[in-house]
């Protein structure tokens, strides 16, 4: 199979869908890996390295995407990029489709198939496991943005997140307790503020609860729950995920008003529409805007700001599904593998993930026919 890796075009989104290891590792199986010159120059891996491990590198995005059969990403294909996109080719990246029905709507008429890394499901039930390595890693800056912005110079309340002996910590809610809430709370709970965690599970916060340190206090989530403790926050952090769907609004504009000047809300949901109503996403080159005096940061690929760390992490639990995309072609990989199977979203201009249906009223596609099962 030829792959293609381009260079990643969103704003400072400096990870790269494919490492030197994994090109090594496809092209002794007698796989054709193409590399946009510069792809991992973010994450500091030079062209040499590439070619050394077996890749061809080649100078334009259009190179390749006119010559590759599987496109290997890291975020959604950008409008600049759609018009290179074919029917026969397969797109395997995140997605995001439920934030964004104009792509939604470009990726049928394309007529490629996606396979969205984000609702690939793994052997445990609601095991997300190529969404995960990037959601713990979103969870822990999400406190470490709140904090630089929570600086006075920077627009916040000016106040330390962990407080100091006589000046009382920061207190940070959490919206959810999944993998991305469960990160923020260690970070922050480990700068010393006073952390509550909300989450509509019980047995997830009995789990959190057993887990998290003294300084996190679990809260069972509803409307009321939440206008009750945002007063206090100094930080909120949005941490809601339902897989291959739009997040519910839990924080509404009419809340802020009960808010402190100067307290952040950083929204890690915004990829999937967000679960606060005033946030849009936002850029690393401008991640902040103000409403009714509540800083908010809605950069929609946080991970992309630490790609030495993110993209391999990200390739590490990407690598093996790759591989058997590859190596078995696209629907023997997906009939041998239920979970990955999850993970198409859309194929010949049919979508086939019944929350993006749902969601703009489409019909859904049957996944078995698909596959000739």
């Amino acid at each position: 199979m030829i792959v293609g890796v381009p260079r990643e075009v969103k704003e400072n989104e400096n990870r790269v869908a494919l490492v030197p290891s994994g090109v090594e590792s496809l092209s002794a199986a007698g796989h054709t890996v193409l590399v946009e010159q510069n792809a991992g120059i973010g994450t500091g891996i030079a062209d040499k390295s590439f070619s050394a491990a077996g890749a061809e590198v080649v100078e334009t995005a259009a190179e390749v995407w006119r010559r590759s059969e599987l496109i290997c990403k890291v975020k959604e294909p950008l409008p600049l990029e759609w018009r290179n996109i074919r029917p026969t080719q397969t797109l395997f990246t995140y997605f995001h489709f439920a934030a964004s029905r104009e792509l939604t709507s470009a990726m049928l008429k394309s007529g490629a198939t996606c396979i969205a890394y984000e609702t690939v499901e793994g052997k445990r039930p609601g095991l997300l496991p190529l969404l995960t390595p990037m959601s713990e890693i979103a969870g822990k800056m999400a406190i470490q943005e709140a904090a630089k912005f929570l600086e006075k110079p920077m627009g916040g309340r000016g106040i330390l997140l962990g407080g100091v002996p006589g000046v009382p910590a920061a207190n940070v809610v959490i919206l959810g307790g999944g993998v991305v809430g469960i990160n923020a709370a260690k970070v922050a709970a480990g700068m010393g503020a006073n952390v509550t965690i909300f989450d509509v599970d019980l047995d997830r916060l009995r789990y959190l609860d057993d887990v998290l340190p003294a300084n996190v206090t679990t809260y069972f989530s509803n409307a009321a729950h939440i206008r009750e403790l945002l007063p206090l926050a100094d930080v909120v952090i949005g941490a809601v995920l339902i897989k291959g769907a739009k997040a519910p609004i839990l924080v509404r504009e009419a809340d802020l008003k009960a808010m402190k000047p100067g307290s952040v809300i950083v929204d890690v949901a915004v990829d999937q529409g967000g679960c606060i109503e005033t946030m849009h996403p936002t850029t690393h080159a401008i991640p902040i805007f103000t409403i009714d005096d509540v800083v908010h940061y809605g950069v929609a690929n946080i991970p992309g700001a630490v790609p030495a760390t993110s993209t391999y992490a990200l390739t590490n639990a990407t690598f093996p599904y790759l591989a058997a995309i590859c190596d078995k072609g696209v629907k023997s990989a997906l009939t041998e593998d239920a979970g990955l199977a999850k993970g198409l979203n859309i194929a010949n201009g049919k979508v086939y993930l019944q929350e993006i249906a749902q969601q703009y009223s489409m019909d859904k596609g049957d996944t078995a026919a698909w596959l000739g099962q």
